[in-house]
């Protein structure tokens, strides 16, 4: 099954209607990252989040959106560009613990009732020094979803139902969002009591849906089960890749910053460098020759025995 999101608009303009299916884009995602099961369903969970809402942005820049707290999950990120290039990542307080399957969100990331959620609008061309748009919440609800329909509720003012599965083949999502009245280009004028009864019965439509269901059919299939019966205005499918910027030569630059010293007693000690991406875990290993081409010349590391290795 492709990694696709589908977009749909109801005839009166008044309802967005989501569907994203991701497989393997999510499973390169997990490929690096030794997750708990219960901690991977809700990096899965957010990362669907993610798409659904960068499939709306109107500018080249991305959606970050981040889970904090001080219980056994310090921190769930994910972040997905208006291209629709995804990557996620979670830190666990500790990485050695337990954590059983059956814990809630609450349980996870929101213990001391300090947790947040937080949602951060970046566009690519911002200007040094510039701020991004970022939102901050209290963490509420035991679900991704519920806490993300709570941000937009409270920080946007946009009334969003959020439907989110996940396992370690796939993770899926359905968003419902309500539309301001007339803010589609060539809508005309709708009776508010007409867009009440569109949102609650898209709405009654979505609340059948199971979440295995989510993970098992094609958005076309999901769509075509739920809204048999209804005339929707459908757009252009969008693929989704996974995508993290780390590469051999972003790592070899960060260990030559910290110097020879330092990297030859990292060597003495441990007889070899090895480095995690710290967002989406790809490792990254250089052995003592790799190291020693680390502090050649630019032309001197070209001609360095088995230097087309290490990229």
């Amino acid at each position: 099954m492709t990694d696709i999101l589908k977009k749909f608009l109801t005839t009166d303009h008044s309802t967005r209607i989501q569907v994203l299916h991701l497989g393997r884009a999510w499973q390169t995602g997990l490929a690096h990252q030794d997750l708990p099961p219960v901690v991977a369903r809700l990096l899965g969970e957010l990362a669907a989040a993610s798409v659904l809402l960068a499939g709306n942005i109107k500018f080249d820049g991305s959606v970050v959106l981040q889970l904090q707290g001080n219980g056994p999950v310090r921190l769930i990120m994910v972040e997905c560009t208006s291209q629709l290039q995804l990557r996620a990542t979670a830190h666990l307080r500790d990485p050695g613990s337990t954590i059983p399957d059956d814990i809630t969100l609450q349980q996870l990331l929101n213990a001391d009732g300090q947790g947040r959620f937080s949602v951060l609008l970046d566009p690519a061309g911002r200007q040094a020094g510039a701020s991004p748009y970022q939102g901050i919440v209290s963490l509420e609800g035991h679900t991704v979803a519920a806490a993300l329909e709570h941000y937009m509720q409270h920080s946007e003012q946009l009334e969003t139902r959020l439907w989110l599965a996940s396992d370690a083949h796939h993770c899926a999502g359905l968003l419902l969002q309500r539309l301001p009245t007339g803010s589609a280009p060539g809508a005309a004028p709708i009776d508010p009591q007409s867009t009440e009864a569109t949102w609650v019965h898209c709405q009654t439509l979505a609340e059948t849906i199971k979440p295995e269901e989510l993970l098992a059919e094609t958005p076309d299939t999901l769509i075509h089960k739920l809204f048999w019966e209804d005339d929707l205005l459908a757009f252009p499918e969008q693929d989704v890749h996974w995508y993290c910027p780390c590469n051999r030569d972003r790592v070899a630059a960060m260990l030559r910053s910290l110097g020879q010293a330092e990297i030859e007693d990292i060597l003495t000690e441990q007889g070899h460098v090895h480095i995690d991406c710290n967002f989406c875990g790809k490792p990254y290993d250089f052995d003592a020759v790799d190291c020693a081409a680390l502090f050649l010349d630019a032309s001197e590391r070209l001609q360095a025995p088995g230097s087309d290795s290490l990229h």
